[in-house]
């Protein structure tokens, strides 16, 4: 499967996966808010269903029902307990028999005589709505009745909500369209995240594909050459190795680069899993500085460069002492070695509240503009004929970059006048 296809069909499952997320997300918080607002709208009517079928329960029907049930006045008995309550304007009471007929149904029932003469019993203890005539809707709420002396078997209270509906039946096609509308949008929100999401992943894929290809390359040639001595001195194996020293000493100096080229991907390798842990301790920089400097002002000595330090910090930071070490001796070897006779190479200290800068400054053969942008990335090399010869790799720059991005410190290449570089780092106290 090509490398196209794999970011695609990664990408196309971000897609999906934020699709639906959103979609979930967008469909919960829509039926929540739907329901919250249907209770709303009939909390009043049920409050005052409840209310109503409380009333009857304590001091029975109101006085136009008992009519009804008892006949006229002069035949109704006054029984104890306080006058009956007057019924609420909202609300119809529709009285049944045993036989599940209405008994009210003409003259009691105000405006809805003729809506309830096909109407069917529903008994419910709680709140329901219903609709009648298939265009009325009615919040509706039984109760048997409380007077055993009369014909009445079931109470059944109604109140008219087809404005309570409306709104509901509105806001349903409102939030229907929305919902529709944030769909589309969580498609097209997935698609740019998804793409977003990629970026990182196709850079590091690409960073990933370009350092396997550059550690095989640079694997590849030190391998080559101890593998055609090798079978060279297999050809003669009676000589005596005297005979054969430039071929052996070859032998070890491309191990020697092979096992430090190894050290520096493991190096590099770590750090980008963050499995190295660094053992901060305090460090008197002046010193430490002057003592990994040491024995370089005699390599350069040796080599007719002249490499001076120029120590004016008084500081003391918190940091991994073998990592710095192993950072100055990273810099210093990069700058003895493309220095040429004469050249000078200055390190210089100096400090203040809050940090402290290190100076490799050098005369040497420099670097250019664009190199300036990429002298960190790894692998990278001016003079990548030069480079090999003098044993490099192009990984040191970027395990400095490294060990001064993990002290939390900034790192960066300049150019020197009139030639040469500069390296100028700054670490936190």
């Amino acid at each position: 499967m090509s490398e196209n296809n794999i970011i695609s069909r990664q990408q196309m499952t971000f897609v999906i996966y934020n699709f639906i997320a959103f979609t979930l997300i967008f469909s919960i918080f829509g039926l929540i808010i739907f329901s919250q607002m249907k209770l709303t709208l009939y909390s009043k009517t049920d409050v005052d269903l409840f209310t109503f079928k409380r009333n009857i329960e304590q001091q029975g029907l109101p006085p136009l029902q008992q009519k009804r049930a008892f006949g006229p006045p002069e035949n109704r008995q006054p029984g104890p307990g306080p006058m009956p309550f007057m019924p609420n304007p909202r609300i119809t009471i529709l009285t049944w028999n045993q036989s599940g007929e209405i008994i009210n149904s003409e003259g009691n029932t105000g405006y809805y005589d003729d809506l309830f003469t096909d109407l069917a019993l529903t008994k419910s203890d709680l709140p329901s709505t219903i609709m009648i005539d298939g265009q009325y809707h009615f919040r509706t709420l039984t109760l048997p009745d409380p007077n055993p002396q009369d014909e009445i078997a079931t109470i059944q209270l109604l109140v008219n909500v087809d404005g309570e509906q409306n709104v509901i039946h509105n806001f349903q096609t409102l939030l229907i369209l929305c919902s529709i509308l944030f769909i589309l949008l969580s498609l097209a929100a997935s698609f740019i995240l998804s793409r977003k999401t990629m970026k990182p992943i196709i850079r590091s894929w690409n960073k990933q594909v370009e350092f396997v290809e550059n550690a095989s390359h640079e694997l590849r040639t030190p391998l080559t050459i101890i593998q055609n001595k090798v079978e060279l001195l297999l050809t003669t194996p009676y000589e005596k190795i005297m005979d054969k020293f430039e071929h052996i000493a070859l032998i070890l100096s491309e191990t020697r680069r092979l096992s430090k080229l190894t050290t520096d991907l493991l190096t590099l390798a770590r750090a980008d899993s963050s499995e190295t842990q660094l053992i901060k301790q305090p460090i008197e920089v002046d010193p430490f500085v002057q003592q990994v400097c040491e024995p370089y002002i005699e390599l350069a000595d040796s080599q007719s460069k002249h490499l001076w330090v120029e120590t004016q910090s008084d500081a003391t930071m918190q940091a991994d002492k073998s990592r710095i070490h192993q950072l100055m001796v990273i810099l210093l070897d990069n700058a003895i070695k493309y220095t040429g006779k004469n050249d000078s190479i200055l390190v210089k200290t100096v400090s203040d509240d809050h940090s402290v800068t290190l100076e490799i400054s050098d005369t040497g053969i420099g670097i250019s503009e664009e190199g300036l942008q990429q002298i960190f990335d790894r692998f990278y090399r001016e003079d990548k004929a030069r480079s090999r010869e003098k044993g490099g790799a192009g990984l040191g720059l970027s395990i400095a970059q490294w060990i001064v991005t993990s002290h939390h410190g900034t790192i960066k290449a300049l150019h020197n006048q009139p030639k040469g570089t500069i390296i100028r780092i700054k670490l936190p106290i």
